[in-house]
């Protein structure tokens, strides 16, 4: 059709005689042409039609080639400063209009010309049009780049998008083309018509919609504006939004991050030269003091290296929830964004209360996030009846509040924590009708409460028969140690719609299996048995575990882990996104560091920098092929002249590849989930020998015998094994599900299996965060940390100090129990996939209780040297006293320089530090003996805390809660002696004149630095009234006593007489 519309403008022009009226019509006769070529007057980028100039022709906008635009188009163009042709690249005139417009300027030209136009000229029109519509992206001709180049902001290691869409539920819909490609599909002139409308529709849409993002490059050029050779390129079109990356590393301000890393090199150098100094200047008369403190100084030093190096590289990071829309919810179009499992646990509703629970359940059920792709399972491992009644009450208020907060745009979607915010709820609130719904929903959520607190009062009276359910059977779990599993699905797509007809998410009740002399493995079992139950139901590809007091304070938190998690670039790479811990309810001085911003903001930015930050146990968004025991895909090794030493000593050395390994009887081959996704998916009960169309690696893992070994015997769980996308079998129905979802949670299940050792949450230990984490980094997976605006949870903490003590006691166990188990990290994972900075910061984890011994003895040491006159340290030079002076100052320098980088205030980094001596004092220390005698000797002790009561009526009234544990004698002891040290320390300082005051400042420093470090710790004893309890002081003051009379002589104050010696000179000397 083209060459023949050619023809048309060639014949009419060559046609033509030598006066300019002939050449005026041959001009029409291409004006005409044209209109007959493309569709009588359409106009060929938004396909309107052509109106008609007030001359009675078609509006033509280019007089160079005629290409059939309408005039919004041009508007269009002129708007965005462009004003050029879209086919022939040349400028609109100020005034376009109709052809007869252009033929009186054409008349006027060739009147003063004298002459008309050649053939030659003819010619040059007729072959840019050819060559405009054969060759379009030519750089010698055209500034249209080739390519749409993208900028990866994500990470300079990863390969580029590839062509193949791997499944139409995981969506790439843009992928990248070759030039090659691009130029054949240039060749057709439908390409470019196709090609402009998109393009229009989607700049129309993001002008209307969503913020401009431009990026810059290094020589401060537009990227949206760069041709393929690196020029700007005004008239090209903008990038597509879609195409961009979903989120971005932001590397910190080297104003900011240098002069740390320098002050850190300095620290060592000064580190070293002090030991120099030290080491090589013994006291004499204090050797064992001398030595002990030596010793206790090096191990702070080594604890110190493995907290600071895995904070070397830390990194903000942006997501673009914008792109992420666009890519994945088009609209008029399903959206393609992964389904999300959401998981919440609990106990005991008696210390859990379920006004709390009822909380998280209802921020999930309203999270901004598809209906049909969050289902919510509820984990209830005490099996009361309690927390299935709550449950069922909360479905019922749900069908009220979700539809509430999506209406009005809630933020947060947990009832308790909106209605009790003292803010302006009316600010940017703008329907009429708001405080309306607001007023009665308020009074439905205030119903809804008293309805919870009948059911928790009447639960305090349990019959002596047992509970009875509404329908006269006896509830199954009466018998918390030995009763069946149990799932109630209360809200699901088929039938759980709000009161405005639309769908709920899916709401599902499991209390798992207990039998006697069967270990259930506490929270990590009831975890595992909540991925197969959902996996059996629901099997959505990624899934989120929350405690049962984190609610969703942000609603888009789910979305903001998929930025990541779906992305395509890096998101296939990584194994759970995790999102720092916030707390309500804390006092503004934080006394006991309950919100822990040093290690969230600081520690989990700089391992996001290595390979990703831990798990800690909530605020976290899984890839079910992780945690199923798979590793990540591997990217070939990109091939380089030269080896960046420093990069492969700190980030660890390159996957190596895998060789192939021929199968035996005892080989067992590594899981590798990453197949062909293009392959059908496997139906189980065939599966003998293999699965055509997967990779070898996965065929080899495709024998039910294999499988049943690694994950249990189970056939639909089986099959969505292999469902890496999810999804679940069509062919099943829910009886048979729910049939099969009672089988996986039996208590004998995972009996023979891999659950618990390579599978799911890792047995072993407390902490199995922790230790989950650690054996999907060590195969190579990474983890994302993400930190939005708005915190995406929020919990409660305990504020009061005796709870806050235990909690860390329980932490600080579970890292003795690594420590002292086959995962620990010093040599457990060195397959080349845990990068070293972080298996320096997982021996950190799992070392720190041990710091808690020689930081008791130093503690101890100020009050040593204060009853005994020595000293640890001998007396100094003036020139020796600069490393000393020069060391704290680079510990001062080394904390205001990371305040500065991490935006953490010095009131929050000050508590830390306090805290760190209280808890290593304290919890760390018990845990430390806890742990030994647990694992090396089999004895379990358990540190009990008992309430003594508090007043009601305060908002902080907890924080003044005293609760008696034998974990607070160890800090009042080092208290009680260091005070006692210096009463005595200055009392024999004025029995002994002006000479013995130098020496004693020294002994003062360091006990007022023992003493300033526990000030919390005495601050929360005394209590409100400042009345300790006398429990407290009998066994401080008793210890106090004992370990004073082993140091203190009988006369410390009294002047020192010296007689002569009786063994040389007799009695009668």
């Amino acid at each position: 059709m083209f060459r023949s519309y050619l023809a048309k403008i060639t014949g009419s022009s060559f046609s033509g005689g030598s006066n300019h009226s002939s050449e005026a019509k041959n001009g029409a006769g291409v004006a005409a042409s044209m209109e007959n070529s493309h569709g009588d007057g359409i106009c060929q980028i938004c396909g309107d039609e052509i109106a008609i100039a007030g001359n009675g022709r078609p509006f033509v906008a280019c007089r160079y080639c005629f290409f059939p635009v309408c005039q919004a188009c041009v508007e269009y163009e002129t708007r965005r400063g462009t004003a050029a042709c879209a086919n022939c690249k040349q400028k609109y005139d100020l005034n376009p209009g109709s052809y007869e417009d252009h033929e009186s300027e054409d008349e006027m030209q060739y009147s003063e010309q004298g002459g008309k136009l050649t053939d030659q000229k003819n010619e040059q029109i007729a072959e840019s049009m050819l060559h405009g519509q054969m060759s379009y992206g030519r750089a010698d001709d055209h500034d249209m780049p080739r390519t749409l180049q993208t900028i990866e902001l994500q990470d300079p290691n990863d390969a580029p998008i590839r062509s193949e869409v791997a499944n139409p539920k995981n969506i790439h819909p843009f992928p990248y083309s070759s030039t090659d490609a691009y130029r054949e599909d240039a060749t057709s002139v439908n390409t470019w018509k196709e090609r402009v409308e998109n393009w229009k529709s989607k700049q129309e849409k993001l002008n209307g919609r969503l913020p401009e993002a431009r990026y810059v490059n290094e020589e401060g050029k537009n990227f949206a504006d760069l041709d393929e050779n690196g020029g700007r390129d005004e008239e090209s079109p903008m990038m597509d939004e879609a195409r961009q990356p979903l989120s971005r590393k932001v590397s910190l301000p080297s104003s900011r991050i240098n002069p740390y890393r320098m002050v850190i090199i300095l620290r060592l150098v000064i580190l070293g030269f002090f030991f120099r100094y030290r080491l090589l200047n013994p006291v004499p008369h204090a050797y064992g003091l001398w030595l002990t403190s030596i010793i206790c100084e090096i191990w702070f030093a080594l604890s110190w290296i493995l907290d600071q190096f895995p904070k070397w590289f830390p990194i903000d990071r942006e997501t673009y929830l914008d792109r992420l829309a666009l890519r994945y919810e088009k609209e008029g179009e399903i959206s393609m964004l992964a389904p999300v499992d959401i998981f919440v646990s609990t106990v005991d509703p008696m210390k859990e209360p379920p006004l709390v629970t009822a909380n998280t359940v209802l921020s999930i059920l309203a999270v901004d996030y598809p209906v049909d792709k969050v289902s919510c399972y509820v984990s209830d491992d005490g099996s009361a009846m309690l927390t299935f009644e709550a449950m069922s009450e909360t479905a019922e208020f749900a069908r009220k509040w979700v539809p509430f907060c999506k209406n009005f745009n809630l933020e947060p979607r947990a009832p308790e924590v909106y209605f009790s915010q003292k803010i302006d709820y009316l600010k940017d609130k703008v329907q009429p009708n708001f405080v309306k719904e607001r007023r009665a929903m308020k009074r439905e959520y205030e119903e809804f409460k008293v309805r919870i607190n009948a059911l928790v009062g009447k639960a305090h009276k349990i019959p002596a028969e047992g509970w009875i359910m509404k329908d006269g059977t006896p509830w199954p779990g009466n018998n918390t140690k030995d009763h069946p599993g149990m799932i109630q699905v209360f809200l699901g797509h088929s039938g759980g719609l709000d009161t405005e007809g639309n769908e709920l998410p899916r709401l599902v009740y499991v209390s798992r299996e207990k039998r006697p002399g069967f270990n259930h493995h506490k929270k990590a079992g009831a975890m595992n048995a909540l991925v197969r139950v959902s996996a059996v139901l629901t099997n959505a590809p990624f899934f989120l575990n929350l405690d049962c007091d984190h609610y969703i304070n942000n609603s888009k938190a789910l979305r903001e882990a998929m930025c990541f998690l779906m992305d395509p670039i890096v998101g296939r790479k990584v194994c759970y996104v995790q999102f720092p811990q916030r707390f309500d309810g804390i006092d503004a001085h934080d006394r006991y560091a309950n919100r822990n911003t040093v290690f969230f903001d600081i520690n989990m930015k700089g391992l996001d920098g290595v390979q990703g930050p831990v798990y800690v146990g909530t605020g976290c968004v899984f890839r079910r092929q992780a945690l199923y025991g798979y590793e990540p895909p591997l990217k070939p090794k990109k091939q380089s002249m030269a080896c960046d030493c420093l990069t492969a000593l700190l980030c660890g050395p390159h996957p190596k590849k895998a060789k192939a390994k021929k199968s035996g009887k005892g080989s067992k081959p590594k899981p590798n989930p990453k197949a062909v996704q293009t392959a059908p998916k496997p139906n189980l009960g065939s599966i003998e020998e293999g699965v055509e169309g997967y990779d070898d690696e996965r065929a080899l893992l495709m024998s039910k015998k294999n499988f049943e070994q690694r994950f249990g015997h189970s056939t639909v769980f089986l099959e969505s094994v292999l469902f890496e996308d999810g999804g679940v079998p069509h062919s099943a129905s829910p009886a048979e599900l729910l049939k099969e979802a009672i089988h996986v949670i039996s208590c004998g299940y995972e009996d023979k299996t891999d659950w618990g050792q390579e599978i799911g949450w890792i047995y072993g230990s407390v902490t199995e965060d922790i230790l989950t984490g650690f054996k999907m980094h060590a195969r190579g997976w990474r983890s994302i940390y993400c930190m939005p605006h708005r915190a995406a949870f929020k919990g409660t903490a305990p504020i009061n100090l005796s709870d806050r003590l235990n909690q860390v006691l329980r932490w600080a166990l579970g890292s003795v129990e690594i420590f002292l188990s086959r995962h620990c990290p010093l040599w457990y994972g060195y397959s080349g996939r845990l990068k070293l900075l972080e298996r320096l910061a997982y021996i950190n984890t799992i070392v720190y209780p041990l710091t808690s011994l020689p930081l008791l003895v130093y503690c101890t040491l100020p009050a040593i040297c204060l009853l005994t006159g020595k000293f640890i340290i001998p007396t100094i030079s003036n020139f020796a006293s600069l490393w000393f002076i020069s060391l704290f100052l680079s510990i001062f320098a080394t904390g205001i320089l990371e305040m500065r980088w991490s935006g953490v205030s010095i009131e929050e980094w000050w508590r830390n530090e306090q805290f760190w001596v209280i808890g290593g004092v304290s919890a760390h220390l018990f845990a430390v003996i806890q742990g030994f005698l647990k694992v090396l000797a089999g004895i379990d002790t358990n540190f009990t805390v008992t309430s003594k009561g508090s007043e009601e009526g305060d908002e902080f009234g907890e924080l003044y809660l005293f609760k008696w544990t034998s974990l607070l004698i160890p800090p009042t002891t080092l208290l009680v002696i260091n005070m006692v040290g210096i009463v005595a320390g200055i009392s024999d300082a004025l029995n002994n004149g002006y000479s013995s005051w130098g020496p004693l400042f020294g002994k003062l420093f360091f006990a007022f630095w023992v003493i300033v470090h526990l000030y919390p710790f005495m601050k929360g004893l005394m209590g409100r009234q400042n009345r300790t309890p006398t429990i407290v002081v009998v066994w401080s003051v008793l210890l106090a006593s004992i370990f004073s009379l082993l140091w203190v002589k009988i006369d410390p104050f009294l002047v020192r007489v010296t007689g002569p010696d009786t063994k040389l000179c007799g009695i009668n000397c």
